[in-house]
């Protein structure tokens, strides 16, 4: 995909988007923790234009998880609501047709079509709520 673009496959570039599979869920710090454990010369400057990059072309998705970097994952995977626990920060996925009600609402009053992808609803899990 990239050469198609006339873009070349670095090796940088193939070490971030290996760290964002194997990861799974990752802001671009943590994604450069693990490019770094494997060749030292990558700055975090080249991740986040990586990421941006590899967004473009469809390899990444990036999601909101809390206030600060956004958290990316692998393209490929099925779209999914990503639930954030503001107790023990677990983050967990349920599938998008949760969301449905809400979506299909917003498409004919607003003709507003939602982003499932990107959607993360914030609570306390489970294992934290109050007894």
């Amino acid at each position: 995909m990239l050469r198609e673009r006339g873009l070349r496959l670095t090796p940088q570039r193939q070490l971030i988007l290996e760290a964002v599979h194997d990861l799974g869920h990752a802001t671009p710090e943590q994604v450069h923790t693990a490019v770094r454990e494997r060749v030292a010369g990558v700055n975090i400057t080249t991740v986040y234009r990586t990421l941006e990059l590899l967004e473009e072309l469809g390899l990444v998705n990036h999601t909101h998880l809390s206030h600060g970097s956004p958290t990316y994952h692998p393209a490929g995977e099925d779209q999914h609501v990503h639930l954030v626990c503001r107790g023990c920060g677990s983050i967990s996925e349920v599938d998008p047709t949760v969301m449905l009600p809400v979506t299909d609402w917003l498409l004919s009053e607003r003709g507003f079509r939602v982003d499932v992808g990107h959607v993360s609803l914030f609570g306390v899990c489970e294992d934290c709520k109050e007894p």
